[in-house]
C-alpha cells in the first residue's frame, strides 16, 4: 500500500482526506448500529400499522347480527359501566359498518382505556389499556427505547450520528479513479471475503442513503430537544401554530392524556348524562360526513391538552395526513360551527405533515410502505456488513480505529460540516464537545485506553 508521506501536492491530501472521512464514519457507525438496528426494526413493524391493527382486531369485526344496533349513548354507558370509576367518555370511534364492535375510548387515570362493545348485544366484548397495544408498544420502543424521555433524547443522539456515518459514507463511496460500475452500482460478491462484503456495505449505502437521511430528518419533529428549538424558533418569527398535531416525544402524549382526564373528570358526574345523550345526533350527523376513518367524536371538554374544546370536536385521524379534517359542531344543534383541513395550515406545517406521513409510510399506500421497508432492511444490512468488516480488519487487543492523519486542509472542512449538523442538530453539537472534552482530559492520558482507542498522546 502507498504511504502517503512519499506522495506530494493533491494526491497525498486526498488519500489524508479519505483517511479522515473514514475515521469519522467509523466513530460514527461504531456508536449508532445497535439503535440503527433496533429504530429500523421497530419502525418496519409500525409501518404496517393498519394491517396489524386490523389482523388483531378482526375478532371485533363483522359480528353476526340479530337485529338493530344499540345507538352510540347506550355503547358508552355499556363501556363506561365496565371501566374503573371516575372514567369519563373521551372518543366515540364511528365505524364504518354497523356489523363493528364499537370503539369507545375512555379517559381514566391511568391512561386512556379501549373498550370494544358488541353494536347488539351491548356487551362489553374487551378493555385494551392504549399504552399497551402492540403497536403502541412499537412506537414506545421506537420513540424513546422504553426509557422514557431520556431514551427519546438517546434515540435523537442516535439519529444525529447516523446522518454523520451516512454523509461520510456517501464521501467514501464516491467514485474515483475511473472504476467501473462494479462495487459502485452492484457489489462483486464473486470478490468473496472482505471485498465482497466491502462491495455489498458500500453499494447497499449508496441505494438506501436517499431514504435513510429522509426517515431521519423526517423524525426530528418527534423529538424532545430539536422540536423545541423548533418551536422557540417559530415563536421568534411568527409562524408557530396554536397547536400542532404531531407530539415532540411520548412525554407530551402522556401530558395530553393526563390533561384530558383531568378536564373531563373535573365535571360532576351529573353533567356526564347530556354530554352522552347528544352524542346520538352527533353520530348520526357525522356519519352522513363520509371522512377518512378513523373518525372520533370528542365531547366537550376544558382544560389543558390539544384535545380540549368547549364544544363538540369530531377528528378524521387517518394515518394520511393531508386528509386529515377537524370540525366543531355545536353541542345545541349537532351543526358544524369550524372546521380545519390540511389546507388551512401553515405551509410548515403542511410540509412536515407530508414528511410524516411518509415516515409512517401512509402517504401514498402500499408502495410508501414498501420504499420504508426498503430503507430499514438497508440500514440492518449496513450495520451488520460494517460490524463484519471492522471484525475481519481490526487487530486483536485494539478497537481498530482508522489511522489519525494530520496536516490536511481538506480535514478541517470535513469538521466544518460536521459542527454545522452540530448546530442544525443540538444533541448532535453537545455530543461532539462531551467526546471532545472527555478525549483529551481523560482518555488520552491514560496509556492501555489511548493505546486500544487509537488516540494520540496529550502533547
Amino acid at each position: 500500500m502507498t504511504e502517503p508521506g512519499s506522495l506530494h501536492g493533491a494526491e497525498r491530501k486526498a488519500i489524508l482526506a479519505h483517511r479522515t472521512v473514514w475515521r469519522w464514519h467509523f466513530y460514527a457507525g461504531l456508536f449508532c448500529i445497535p439503535f440503527v438496528i433496533i429504530l429500523s426494526l421497530t419502525g418496519a413493524a409500525y409501518l404496517f400499522k393498519p394491517q396489524v391493527e386490523a389482523f388483531l382486531d378482526g375478532p371485533y369485526d363483522r359480528l353476526v347480527l340479530q337485529g338493530a344496533p344499540r345507538s352510540p349513548e347506550a355503547q358508552v354507558k355499556a363501556a363506561l359501566a365496565a371501566a374503573p370509576e371516575g372514567s369519563r367518555l373521551r372518543f366515540y370511534e364511528v365505524r364504518r359498518e354497523a356489523d363493528d364492535a364499537a370503539r369507545v375510548t375512555l379517559s381514566t387515570a391511568d391512561g386512556p382505556l379501549i373498550a370494544f362493545v358488541h353494536p347488539e348485544a351491548n356487551v362489553v366484548l374487551g378493555l385494551e389499556r392504549e399504552a399497551e397495544r402492540p403497536m403502541e408498544v412499537v412506537k414506545t420502543i421506537h420513540g424513546e427505547l422504553l426509557m422514557g424521555e431520556r431514551g427519546s433524547i438517546l434515540v435523537e443522539l442516535a439519529a444525529g450520528w447516523a446522518v454523520v456515518m451516512i454523509l461520510t459514507g456517501l464521501v467514501l463511496w464516491f467514485p474515483r479513479g475511473g472504476r467501473g460500475p462494479g462495487g459502485i452500482v452492484w457489489p462483486r460478491l464473486s470478490l468473496g471475503g472482505r471485498l465482497a462484503w466491502r462491495d455489498l456495505h458500500a453499494v447497499t449505502g449508496f441505494w438506501v442513503s436517499g431514504l435513510a437521511l429522509f426517515l431521519l430528518l423526517t423524525g426530528l419533529p418527534w423529538t424532545t430537544v430539536w422540536s423545541d428549538a423548533f418551536k422557540e424558533v417559530r415563536r421568534a418569527t411568527g409562524t408557530l401554530a396554536a397547536s400542532q398535531e404531531w407530539s415532540s416525544g411520548r412525554k407530551s402524549e402522556q401530558v395530553d392524556a393526563h390533561a384530558a382526564h383531568r378536564a373531563l373528570s373535573g365535571r360532576p358526574a351529573e353533567d356526564a348524562g347530556p354530554t352522552v345523550v347528544s352524542l346520538d345526533r352527533m353520530a348520526a350527523s357525522v356519519r352522513l360526513m363520509d371522512l377518512p376513518p378513523p373518525v372520533l367524536i370528542a365531547p366537550p371538554a376544558t382544560g389543558g391538552g390539544w384535545r380540549a374544546s368547549p364544544v363538540w370536536t369530531v377528528r378524521s385521524e387517518t394515518a394520511n395526513r393531508p386528509h386529515r379534517v377537524v370540525l366543531t359542531l355545536d353541542p345545541a344543534t349537532g351543526e358544524v360551527t369550524g372546521a380545519e383541513t390540511f389546507a388551512d395550515k401553515h405551509p410548515i406545517d403542511q410540509a412536515i405533515g407530508y414528511g410524516i406521513a411518509a415516515h409512517e409510510g401512509q402517504l401514498f399506500g402500499l408502495a410508501n410502505q414498501l420504499l420504508g421497508l426498503l430503507a430499514a432492511t438497508g440500514l440492518v444490512l449496513l450495520s451488520v456488513s460494517g460490524v463484519v468488516m471492522w471484525r475481519r480488519r481490526g487487530p486483536a487487543g485494539v478497537l481498530g480505529t482508522p489511522e489519525r492523519l494530520t496536516n490536511v486542509n481538506a480535514a478541517r472542512g470535513v469538521g466544518l460540516a460536521i459542527l454545522a449538523l452540530g448546530v442544525f442538530m443540538p444533541v448532535l453539537g453537545v455530543s461532539l464537545i462531551l467526546v471532545a472534552l472527555v478525549e483529551f482530559l481523560v482518555l488520552r492520558r491514560i496509556p492501555r485506553v489511548r493505546s486500544w482507542l487509537g488516540l494520540d498522546p496529550v502533547r
